[in-house]
């Protein structure tokens, strides 16, 4: 009869932790599965509020991208509405930047779409839109996927085609303005919240050195005649706090969109709304029009001026940006 092996004591013992090991990793791994689905559907799960989240994608030379849309609940069949389009910062997505600048309950009350494109991760480790990217070429693929979101919004949902606005924060704010050098009869209006002045950076460096206000800003390359007839007017908001971009991009941006057009600043005023932090208000004029709007608000640092309390880069403080950009939109629309 043969004799049965023993195992040695370590050997038995290594496999019992080997046993152990195993089942924590398994129990760890169904953990962060769980995890990972209960994030991914609460990222998918609509903002608070009335009205429609719609997914879409958006393809282009840039790869692909995701967008999401707003729409007011009750909209009629055949009635177009205007679209303000609002790019997120580095490490928002759209959800998230919606839930911070609260545009959808505005848009509800004021009856506009509202479209969120999202940068993809893979294109950026941050999330940021590669708006510097000038010299590669990237930052003008991601602007036409952002272009070609906001043409499929016209079509499939009825959006006004000479009714649009954009807007961003940070980055985005950035990406929003070479949006509009390159498409600038597309727009209506366009505000730059916390963002660096277009042709100021074309490479990750580059960049580093604009955001802390070390590189000057570039004149933008429009005869004053066509700039004053079809380029839309800017709106700035910029905190003079902000340690991440420099205020100073704050001004240059609407110094060179002004000196483009040929439009000169009037005096600055101090306006305070309440409670909140109170700004600095200087128009830059041509004629009897307003061809740029500087916001200053000393207080405020790297975050949407009267935001949401309680999301990243939001200061519920600051005066309401998302409704300074409403009405500064409106006021071009109504010119339609």
């Amino acid at each position: 009869m043969a004799k049965r092996s023993r195992k040695p004591a370590w050997a038995k013992a290594f496999q019992r932790s080997f046993a152990l090991v195993t089942r924590q990793a398994l129990s760890n791994g169904a953990r962060a599965a769980e995890l990972t689905l209960k994030l991914g559907a609460e990222k998918r799960k609509a903002p608070a509020g009335k009205g429609d989240w719609i997914a879409g994608l958006a393809m282009g030379a840039a790869g692909v991208r995701r967008y999401r849309l707003y729409r007011p609940p009750d909209v009629r069949f055949g009635e177009r509405l205007p679209l303000v389009v609002m790019l997120h910062g580095c490490g928002q997505d759209a959800k998230g930047f919606a839930q911070s600048t609260r545009m959808n309950r505005i848009a509800a009350r004021e009856r506009f779409l509202v479209l969120y494109p999202e940068q993809d991760r893979l294109a950026n480790a941050q999330g940021c839109w590669n708006w510097f990217d000038t010299r590669s070429g990237r930052a003008y693929a991601e602007a036409e996927l952002i272009m070609r979101a906001i043409d499929q919004v016209c079509l499939l949902y009825m959006a006004d085609r000479a009714r649009i606005a954009v807007a961003g924060l940070s980055a985005g704010a950035s990406m929003a303005a070479l949006l509009v050098t390159r498409h600038p009869g597309r727009f209506k209006a366009v505000m730059m919240h916390s963002g660096i002045p277009p042709g100021t950076a074309h490479s990750p460096l580059s960049a580093v050195g604009a955001m802390h206000g070390h590189r000057p800003a570039r004149p933008l390359v429009a005869t004053p005649g066509a700039m004053a007839a079809s380029w839309p007017p800017l709106l700035v908001v910029h905190g003079g706090a902000d340690r991440i971009v420099s205020a100073s991009n704050g001004q240059a941006a609407a110094r060179v969109w002004a000196g483009a057009a040929g439009a000169r600043a009037a005096d600055g005023r101090d306006v305070q709304r309440g409670k909140r932090y109170p700004m600095t208000v200087t128009d830059y004029k041509l004629s009897r029009g307003t061809v740029a709007t500087h916001i200053e608000v000393a207080q405020l640092g790297h975050a949407w001026s009267g935001g949401a309390a309680g999301q990243p880069y939001s200061d519920q403080q600051g005066p309401d940006a998302s409704r300074l950009l409403w009405t500064f939109a409106a006021s071009q629309f109504q010119k339609c």
